[in-house]
């Protein structure tokens, strides 16, 4: 009897979300679990991009109209975490808040869009809350967590960005029970296996909501430069022997990945190795963090293998990015192509768009097959 009452409620909302479509309001309602770095790359984007003319002018962008969609039409409505220092601001103040580090893209407007405190759970691990002589977060336990849920049903979200902390295992599937509860859409940016968790993917297609990920594949990243090398080396007749890819960085994501990032060594080691012919070839990602560095991010990449004759071939590359740009450049295709998923009533892993935007999607595919893919869906066939 309760399911059959859930699963009145959540046909309620869609009509209601429907009715309210038709009605003339072309927005994405986005909500934002995570209020740091990748989120103030975000919202600043949203607002640098707000017209044609200067995503002309100064590129940046995979897409300017998506399916339909531009920029502009992505409204952040409400945003969740955990650090007493943002919770209660709204999000165009939360988002310059410390710990965050981002790149400054330009000044954001008030957006009447409030922070509000979700539960801790494992979301501000003990090294996020003290490291090295650092307070980063600070949570207030005397602070109640909302009603998640009740709170997406409130401000009408279509799509939630999960932005977690590395490691946010429990935080993670709370958020998309709650997405589930109110009939949203899940992008998940962070390296936990939700999309692409088999069993997890058909939970969200039985609740009739689509979910795209795992984990950000950058824009420019080491990850997408690493996996392009290694198909040239393999398509021009070199035999890899080995591959190492060192990242390092200032920012809390790096903490996270130096003190709780056993599941993105998964994603990174599973998206390089996944193109590769030799599937036991050794790849090793490492990971540093570097205080002085802040949200720059440094990647040194090798590979070696052995070309004609035997005779032995080594590259060796440092790339140099912002980091949490990188994120912002793939999420505001990835909340689009969910929005379309979402208008089409299609449920369940997403593959075409995860595929291309995230390093460990449901199906692993070479990045040019990706992009073909992702342009296929964005056009409907």
């Amino acid at each position: 009897m309760c399911k059959y009452i859930g699963m009145l409620k959540l046909k309620f909302i869609k009509f209601f979300k429907e009715a309210h479509k038709k009605m003339g309001e072309k927005k994405i309602r986005l909500a934002i679990m995570g209020v740091g770095n990748c989120a103030s790359s975000l919202v600043e984007g949203l607002v640098f991009y707000k017209n044609a003319e200067i995503a002309e002018e100064v590129g940046g962008l995979m897409h300017y109209n998506l399916g339909g969609y531009e920029p502009k039409d992505i409204q952040v409505v409400v945003g969740f975490d955990v650090d007493s220092k943002k919770v209660g601001k709204d999000i165009s103040q939360a988002i310059f808040e410390a710990p965050n580090c981002a790149y400054r893209i330009c000044e954001v407007p008030f957006m009447d869009a409030p922070v509000l405190k979700g539960p801790t759970l494992d979301g501000a691990p003990a090294h996020l809350q003290h490291y090295y002589g650092k307070d980063y977060f600070t949570v207030d336990e005397t602070q109640e967590p909302v009603d998640v849920a009740q709170a997406l049903i409130d401000y009408k979200v279509d799509i939630i960005l999960i932005n977690l902390p590395t490691g946010s295992n429990k935080a993670a599937r709370y958020y998309v029970e709650c997405a589930k509860k109110a009939g949203c859409g899940v992008v998940n940016g962070i390296p936990e296996l939700l999309a692409s968790d088999k069993e997890f993917a058909a939970s969200c297609k039985d609740a009739g909501i689509p979910i795209l990920g795992d984990d950000w594949k950058s824009q420019i990243g080491a990850t997408i430069v690493h996996r392009a090398l290694a198909k040239l080396f393999e398509d021009r007749g070199i035999r890899i022997t080995k591959s190492y890819q060192l990242n390092y960085a200032g920012n809390t994501d790096f903490i996270n990945l130096v003190m709780n990032g056993e599941t993105k060594h998964v994603t990174k080691h599973d998206a390089i190795s996944s193109i590769l012919k030799r599937k036991d070839t050794p790849v090793a990602p490492g990971f540093a963090f570097v205080d002085n560095q802040g949200d720059q991010k440094t990647a040194i990449i090798d590979i070696e293998g052995v070309k004609f004759g035997g005779a032995p071939v080594k590259l060796h590359l440092q790339l140099d990015v912002e980091d949490s740009p990188d994120s912002a450049g793939i999420s505001i295709d990835a909340v689009r192509c969910c929005k379309l998923a979402l208008d089409r009533g299609l449920t369940g892993s997403i593959d075409a768009p995860s595929s291309y935007f995230f390093k460990h999607p449901p199906v692993q595919y070479p990045d040019d097959v990706c992009r073909e893919k992702v342009e296929d869906f964005i056009a409907g066939k």
